[in-house]
């Protein structure tokens, strides 16, 4: 069952609404911490440095819907904005990024609705991050409903700009003066090349890491 066709016959339907996208968040949230604990079992890497979730405030919906010049309802709500339930995972490097995004696509009873790289094509503003929309099937006691959960994958460098840009442009409420624009943009540039020389670094902690632990092992094995 999809959202819009319980949302038609249920007459608690808001309520079960928020019952269905806090469970999808839930849903979502334990499927990336068994990934995250996999990944360091295999990798003995830890991919993922913190989880956030979210359902949208009705004030923040109110405001959204308003944006979009539609009628307040249920159904507009649900059916026009993609983002009302959200999970936040940040990572350690922009390789991990992917390499969460693939492990979530591959999950069988998910559905990836859409995806948005906004890491390869910023935004305007300066804005990075892996944004990926997926469906998660959601077991009540009478029937199963496809629940959308807007999932966001980033850098911890990515995520403290994101934070800050918001702060600023909620305090401008959106209409932020140009110079304002284009110091979060210089910062944007700076936050990536931070991204770069850390992944580098790592890099080359791991690989001298690596050569330590050979020189190690070939002096054990002449010994």
């Amino acid at each position: 069952m999809e959202m819009v066709e319980l949302i038609r016959e249920d007459k608690d339907a808001y309520k079960t609404a928020q019952l269905l996208y806090s469970a999808a968040i839930k849903k979502i949230v334990a499927k990336i911490e068994i990934l995250n604990e996999e990944f360091q079992q295999v990798h003995n890497y830890n991919p993922i440095e913190y989880v956030k979730s979210r359902v949208k405030t009705d004030k923040s919906i109110r405001e959204k819907i308003e944006r979009k010049g539609l009628e307040l309802t249920l159904e507009n709500i649900v059916t026009q904005l993609d983002d009302l339930a959200g999970v936040r995972i940040v990572c350690s490097f922009i390789p991990d990024i992917y390499k969460m995004a693939n492990m979530i696509g591959a999950q069988s009873d998910l559905t990836v609705l859409s995806v948005k790289d906004y890491i390869k094509n910023p935004k305007e503003s300066g804005y990075k991050s892996f944004h990926m929309n997926v469906k998660v099937p959601i077991f009540l006691s009478d029937r199963v409903v496809n629940t959308q959960v807007e999932i966001q994958i980033r850098t911890i460098a990515m995520d403290f700009w994101a934070s800050l840009e918001h702060k600023i442009y909620y305090k401008f409420e959106g209409n932020a003066p140009e110079y304002i624009s284009r110091e979060l943009r210089e910062c944007a540039g700076i936050v990536s090349m931070m991204d770069d020389k850390m992944f580098a670094l790592n890099t080359a902690i791991m690989e001298e890491k690596a050569k330590m632990e050979q020189e190690i092992k070939n002096k054990d094995t002449s010994d």
